[in-house]
C-alpha cells in the first residue's frame, strides 16, 4: 500500500449548492450511503446551520452511515461551530471544517472585517472546533485571490490553535495548473506544524480538476470533489476523473493511492444524476454515456482488436460495463427479483409488486429491458413509495392542433380512486391541473426537463419538474417510455413531497408554539 491520498466528498454541501439541486433527508441518506459503498474517506454532509433541514440531514447521515467519516461546515462564529458539532456528534468520526473569508474582496464586500479581524475570528473559531473534535479543517475562503502573506498569516494562525487539515480553495475557479500547484507547494513549505494539506477546486475555467491534481503533484493529500463535478456555477472538482487520473498514471503521482472502490464509480454518478435532476453530459469522463463507445470505424477496428488501442480505462473497472440483463414480457417475478438481486437491490413486499407491475407495463412497451431500464424503474418506484400520499392509476390525455388539450386523471388514496378532467395549454400541463385539483393544492411549475434513460426509439424518458407554492420548492421525478405519462409521474412525486413539506412545517411549529 502506498501513500494514502484523501477522498473528501463534498456532493451532499457544495454539490447540493448547484442551481436548482433541493435534495431531502431521505435523498441525502441515499447518496451518503452510496458514497460510504464508494468507500470516500469523509463525506461532508451539510451546513447544518444554514437550515433545519441542513441539520437534520447532517444528524441523520452522522447517526446512520458507517465507515466514512462524517464532516461539516461552519463558519467561525462560536455558536455556528458548536451547532455543526451538535448535528456531528452522534457519528462514529467526525470533522469540523472551519471557513472565513481572506480576500480582500470578500472582506470588505461581504464579511465587513478587517484582516485582524479575521485573524482573530480564525483562532476563535478553530479553537472552538477543538474542544469538540480533535478532527478540525480549515479554509480561507477565496484563497487564490487572497495576498499570499496575509494568507500565510492566517493559515499559520490556524495551525496554532488546532487545525489539523488546512484547505486551499480555489472558490472562484481562477487558478491555473501550475500557478496553483506552485501555490500550494510553497504554503506547504512555510507554514509550520503537523497538517494535512488540501484542495478545493471549482471549475470556471474548466480546470477544477487538473489544477487539484496539480495540487497533489505538490504535496496535497486531500483532494476535495463532487461526483458528476457538481457545485456552485460550472462546478467543483470532479470525483471520477481525479481518482481514476491517479490510478491510470501512478508514473505522475508515485506512490499514492486512494481506496476508492472505482467500480462503484458509474452507479454512484447515475444515483446522484437522478435525485438531482441534474443530467451527466453523454461526453463526461469515465462515466458519460459516450465514455466507451466508439463511432470511428478505425477506432471500432482497433478496439475490436485490442480494448487498449483506444481505451486506456477499462470500463468494468468504474463500473460502466458488465453483463447486460436481457428482461422482456415473458418473464416472471421471480427473474425479476433475482435480476434487481444481481445488481444490488433488495425490495420486497409492495414495493416488489409496485415495481414488477411497472416492468410489465414497460415490457409490453419494449422489445428489450436493459440494466439501465430497470434501474431507472427501480429507483423511481422505490423514491416514490415512501411516505406518499398519492399514487397514479389512469392517465388519459388528448392534444393537437385543433382543439383545446385536455387530460383525464384517476388517483388513488389510501385505497379511494379520484377522477378529474381538466384542459391546459398542453396535456402535460391538463395533467398537472388535474393532478392539483385532486389534492387541493396551487403550485406553479418552474423547471421542467426530459432526458433519455436508454437509447433506442422505445427509450424510457425521465422527466424532472420543479414546483414551487408560496415558500416551498420541491422536485418530483417521473419515468417511463410516454413522456407525458412520466410527466404525470413526475407531478404526483412532487405534489406528494409538497404535502409532507408543508406537513413538516405545520408539526415542527405545533411542537415551538405560539
Amino acid at each position: 500500500m502506498g501513500e494514502k491520498l484523501i477522498i473528501f466528498d463534498t456532493t451532499l454541501r457544495d454539490g447540493e449548492q448547484s442551481p436548482g439541486i433541493s435534495l431531502d433527508v431521505a435523498e441525502k441518506l441515499e447518496i451518503a450511503e452510496q458514497l460510504a459503498r464508494l468507500n470516500v474517506d469523509y463525506i461532508e454532509a451539510g451546513f447544518p446551520v444554514a437550515s433545519q433541514g441542513d441539520f437534520d440531514a447532517v444528524q441523520t447521515i452522522a447517526r446512520t452511515v458507517h465507515g466514512p467519516i462524517i464532516a461539516g461546515l461552519s463558519r467561525t462564529h462560536l455558536s455556528d461551530v458548536d451547532r455543526c458539532w451538535d448535528a456531528l456528534k452522534d457519528a462514529e468520526q467526525a470533522r469540523i471544517h472551519v471557513f472565513i473569508s481572506t480576500s480582500p474582496s470578500h472582506m470588505q464586500h461581504m464579511l465587513k472585517m478587517t484582516p485582524e479581524q479575521v485573524l482573530r475570528e480564525t483562532k476563535q473559531g478553530v479553537e472552538r472546533a477543538r474542544q469538540h473534535t480533535e478532527d478540525v479543517e480549515f479554509s480561507p475562503q477565496d484563497a487564490t485571490r487572497t495576498p499570499l502573506e496575509f494568507m500565510l498569516e492566517v493559515l499559520q494562525a490556524a495551525v496554532d490553535a488546532g487545525a489539523t487539515t488546512l484547505n486551499i480553495p480555489d472558490t472562484v475557479g481562477y487558478g491555473i495548473p501550475w500557478d496553483f500547484g506552485a501555490l500550494i507547494q510553497y504554503v506547504k513549505s512555510q507554514i509550520k506544524g503537523d497538517y494535512i494539506i488540501s484542495t478545493h477546486c471549482h471549475n470556471d475555467l474548466g480546470l477544477a480538476s487538473a489544477n487539484s491534481l496539480a495540487g497533489v503533484q505538490a504535496g496535497a493529500r486531500q483532494i476535495e470533489v463532487c461526483v458528476n463535478g457538481l457545485g456552485e456555477r460550472a462546478g467543483n472538482a470532479a470525483l471520477e476523473e481525479v481518482v481514476m487520473a491517479v490510478k491510470i498514471r501512478p508514473d505522475q503521482f508515485s506512490g499514492l493511492e486512494t481506496q476508492i472502490r472505482t467500480e462503484e464509480l458509474a452507479r454512484t454518478s447515475r444515483l446522484v444524476s437522478r435525485l438531482t435532476g441534474y443530467p451527466v453530459q453523454y461526453n463526461k469522463a469515465v462515466v458519460g454515456k459516450n465514455a466507451f463507445t466508439h463511432e470511428s470505424g478505425i477506432h471500432q477496428h482497433g478496439v475490436l482488436a485490442d480494448r487498449e488501442t483506444y481505451e486506456i480505462i477499462d470500463a468494468e473497472s468504474v463500473g460502466q460495463k458488465g453483463s447486460q440483463i436481457v428482461l422482456g414480457k415473458h418473464s416472471g417475478r421471480h427473474a425479476f427479483s433475482e435480476s434487481l438481486k444481481n445488481m444490488g437491490y433488495e425490495i420486497q413486499g409492495e414495493a416488489l409488486n409496485q415495481a414488477f407491475f411497472r416492468f410489465k407495463e414497460l415490457a409490453d412497451r419494449k422489445r428489450e429491458i436493459t440494466e439501465a431500464d430497470l434501474e431507472a424503474l427501480v429507483a423511481d418506484e422505490i423514491s416514490t413509495e415512501a411516505g406518499n400520499l398519492y399514487s397514479l392509476v389512469e392517465l388519459e390525455v388528448a392534444g393537437g392542433t385543433v382543439g383545446t388539450p385536455n387530460a383525464r386523471v384517476v388517483i388513488a388514496k389510501d385505497g379511494q380512486r379520484f377522477e378529474v378532467k381538466s384542459d391546459g395549454n398542453g396535456m402535460i400541463d391538463a395533467a398537472g391541473k388535474a393532478i392539483q385539483q385532486i389534492a387541493g393544492i396551487e403550485a406553479k411549475l418552474v423547471g421542467f426537463t426530459v432526458s433519455s434513460v436508454t437509447g433506442g426509439e422505445d427509450a424510457q424518458g425521465e422527466v424532472v419538474i420543479s414546483l414551487e407554492s408560496g415558500d416551498y420548492k420541491v422536485s418530483g421525478r417521473g419515468v417511463s417510455t410516454d413522456v407525458v405519462e412520466a410527466s404525470a409521474r413526475a407531478y404526483v412525486n412532487a405534489v406528494n413531497r409538497l404535502i409532507r413539506s408543508m406537513a413538516r412545517k405545520e408539526a415542527r411549529n405545533s411542537e415551538v408554539g405560539p
